[in-house]
């Protein structure tokens, strides 16, 4: 069975990423029954054509297939555990965060235990991507729900995989996002290196950005970059980011996989945050760049 736009869609977190999937989804003719505790965000969502509940037991009640974007794992497994205590039949849970797999794999067991199925659905790309529906999702988990779930998923971004067991999408996650801490700081590089030079930036990055040396990274944040300001987030805010880091950190160390590019980038985005950034994209770690090359800021 596959859901239709005629069947409510719960979206439960409502940052950057869960306001932008709810957006596509609406855009889409699906119902979006959505909770955050952030008042402002539920009202957002009210704004755009959805309903805004008052708890998570009040979307489930509501919405067969659910999703989930929350800042962290204590979130992930208090909804886990209110879903468990109020969940319907035939209901299933989308967790799209990134979190280690321990936490997904507890809550999954909480909920298996009151026959909710959790699939593990890490999205790839920004929250500036989110918004114009250009991220993949990372599907793993049972197939049948995965199934149901593809017009969701085709709803709200470029392209669905599956990618099997339960916690291969997390996996594939950490991977994607290693190479995203890489080429972010690797952007930053470039730019503190062309300012060094007396090279236009904007100019630097048109031509760059269509070369062999240009990656996803680098286009997305490329007009931060130009402009050497990092608000409004486009991505992520380098004070969440670091939980990424450190999930990815972890994963490679359990498998003693060496990470020497990563390893090597870590620490700035950690100064970067220590510098006041924190609330700051991503693409700030090249303030840190900058200071680093002796470039005074304007």
């Amino acid at each position: 069975m596959s859901e239709t736009p005629e069947q409510p869609v719960g979206m439960i977190g409502l940052g950057i990423m869960g306001s932008a999937m709810s957006g596509n989804l609406i855009a889409a003719d699906y119902p979006v029954v959505g909770y955050d505790i952030a008042a402002p965000a539920l009202a957002a969502l009210a704004g755009r054509g959805g309903v805004a509940a008052k708890s998570v037991s009040e979307v489930a009640a509501r919405a067969p297939i659910l999703i989930t974007s929350l800042p962290s794992p204590k979130a992930l497994h208090d909804v886990a555990r209110e879903l468990a205590a109020t969940s319907r039949e035939n209901c299933v849970l989308v967790e799209t965060s990134t979190f280690a797999l321990d936490d997904k794999l507890a809550a999954a067991e909480v909920l298996r235990e009151a026959n909710v199925v959790m699939l593990d659905c890490p999205l790839s790309g920004s929250g500036s991507q989110a918004l114009v529906r250009d991220v993949l999702v990372y599907g793993s988990g049972d197939r049948s729900a995965y199934d149901r779930c593809l017009p969701v998923f085709r709803a709200f971004s470029r392209a669905p995989y599956y990618l099997g067991a339960f916690g291969n999408g997390s996996k594939m996650k950490y991977i994607a996002n290693l190479l995203v801490a890489i080429h972010t700081v690797a952007a930053g590089e470039a730019f503190a290196l062309a300012r060094k030079a007396g090279l236009d930036p904007a100019q630097m990055f048109e031509v760059v950005s269509e070369g062999a040396g240009g990656s996803s990274a680098l286009k997305t944040r490329g007009e931060m970059l130009i402009a050497d300001k990092y608000l409004p987030i486009r991505t992520m805010p380098l004070d969440l980011w670091r939980k990424d880091l450190r999930v990815i950190t972890e994963f490679a160390a359990s498998l003693s996989a060496p990470t020497p590019m990563f390893a090597a980038a870590v620490p700035l985005f950690s100064a970067a945050v220590a510098s006041g950034f924190g609330d700051q994209d991503t693409a700030a770690v090249a303030l840190v760049l900058e200071r680093m090359a002796g470039l005074p800021r304007e």
